[in-house]
């Protein structure tokens, strides 16, 4: 027999048909919880919090539908499944518009009881995996606003790009959020209920990234035993997300150029034309105007893409989005590791105020993530950012580091790449550095390292 887990709450003043649910629901794996009256269901409820409750409407101190009532007042949306007699069915119908969920009418038959609880239950977790989706869908969106112009100048191009069916060219150099953006322009467009599809261009043979866009039928090479239908086509309706268009060959190229101009390709081996309706996005940290004068860029393609042209700017350009930043990855890392990180002491964000981030917004992330995993307490420090980033600015002397923060973060940085190497084992670490596993401890405690 298939079993189920959650919390239901049962508000009866019953006892016989309190008896009959909780036998019934802790069956099959339920937790019961149970008031025998509209107050004590109501205490009940704030108190546990559980997924669903199975609520009588006629009770002696309140009645379910001023219960059902007082619920919704909370702005608590549990599923409530209204227990009734045939007399009050029209209450209960009353009761389904005014937000109960179903109602089970006396006397019910245990598997019908199953059955709507069961509903209810995969309704709720329905429920939290969308909230769940759109709360890091929403994570994902805030890494593209910043305080800078140039980003904000960069989130209302793409906000304008989306209400419309052109191509459009992301520019920017690595991480500095490409694919989020087209994320993003997918999700502001009239296609967001349809399919997103990235494809990396990088480090695909020519066959192998001709086969991944437009498919290719059976038998069109060695190894095609079936028909695979390629990524332009299974995103009908949708958008693809080109990610280094720069990279890809002539021959790709040429193909590619033909899909923008007639909206259809043939798949590899094959002679039908197959029209969709997709919308190209594609992203580059390539000089694209330079390939063309090198030959290496068809001009007719270029131009087929630069239809919408986006520049992403660079990390280094818009400094006070860098804080932001930093809080916003170290509270998410920080709620990950299960730390309580709240705040970066002072001179650790002049120090990531004053770094150039060749890596972008990806390394600002990976930075705080770091600093998060080795480090301790409810502040990022000094000692927790790694060494590149602590020796920048250091060009007046007022930033240099004193003697022995220079040497502490050098033996900080040490000790943790001999953890590291040793898996955790302090005796094993200590032997490859050459210390006493006793001084390697009190090492490990001086510098606050985890």
């Amino acid at each position: 027999m298939e079993t189920f887990t959650g919390t239901i709450l049962v508000v009866d003043d019953d006892p016989d048909i309190q008896e009959v649910l909780r036998d019934r629901l802790e069956f099959v794996g339920y937790q019961v919880l149970v008031g025998s009256s509209g107050k004590e269901g109501l205490e009940l409820l704030q108190k546990h919090s559980p997924q669903i409750v199975l609520l009588d409407i006629e009770m002696p101190d309140i009645n379910g539908l001023e219960v059902l009532r007082e619920i919704r007042k909370r702005g608590d949306d549990v599923p409530v499944v209204m227990i009734t007699a045939y007399s009050t069915i029209e209450r209960a119908v009353q009761a389904m518009k005014e937000g109960a969920y179903d109602f089970i009418p006396k006397p019910f038959e245990p598997d019908h009881i199953s059955l709507i609880v069961q509903k209810a239950m995969e309704r709720q977790r329905l429920k939290r995996d969308v909230e769940i989706l759109s709360e890091e869908v929403g994570e994902r969106y805030h890494l593209i606003v910043g305080k800078s112009a140039k980003m904000n100048q960069a989130v209302e191009s793409a906000k304008k790009a989306a209400g419309s069916k052109s191509t459009v060219l992301l520019l920017g150099e690595s991480g500095t959020g490409k694919e989020i953006f087209a994320r993003a322009i997918h999700n502001w467009s009239e296609r967001k209920s349809e399919a997103f599809i990235a494809i990396n261009c990088v480090g695909l043979s020519k066959e192998l990234l001709e086969s991944e866009l437009f498919g290719h039928e059976k038998g069109a090479f060695t190894g095609a035993h079936q028909l695979k239908k390629g990524k332009i086509e299974l995103a009908h309706g949708g958008t693809v997300f080109l990610d280094e268009v720069g990279d890809i060959s002539p021959e790709v190229q040429t193909k590619l150029l033909r899909f923008l101009q007639e909206r259809e390709f043939e798949r590899v081996g094959g002679t039908k034309p197959i029209r969709v309706d997709v919308r190209i996005i594609a992203a580059t940290n390539r000089d694209l105007e330079r390939a063309v004068k090198e030959g290496r860029f068809r001009e007719d393609l270029y131009y087929r893409l630069n239809v919408i042209p986006i520049i992403l700017p660079p990390l280094r350009e818009r400094k006070e989005d860098i804080h932001p930043l930093a809080r916003f990855f170290l509270q998410r890392f920080s709620k990950e590791a299960k730390k309580n990180f709240t705040e970066i002491a002072k001179e650790a964000e002049e120090k990531l105020l004053a770094y150039d981030w060749p890596g972008n917004v990806r390394e600002l992330a990976n930075e705080m993530d770091r600093a998060v995993v080795l480090g301790q307490g409810s502040r990022v420090t000094l000692q927790d950012l790694s060494a590149r980033i602590v020796s920048a600015g250091r060009g007046t002397r007022s930033e240099r580091l004193s003697y022995r923060e220079a040497m502490d973060t050098s033996r900080r940085m040490l000790i943790i790449r001999a953890l590291a190497e040793a898996e955790g084992n302090r005796a094993a670490a200590a032997r490859a550095l050459g210390l006493q596993r006793t001084y390697l401890s009190k090492l490990i405690k001086s510098l606050r390292i985890t």
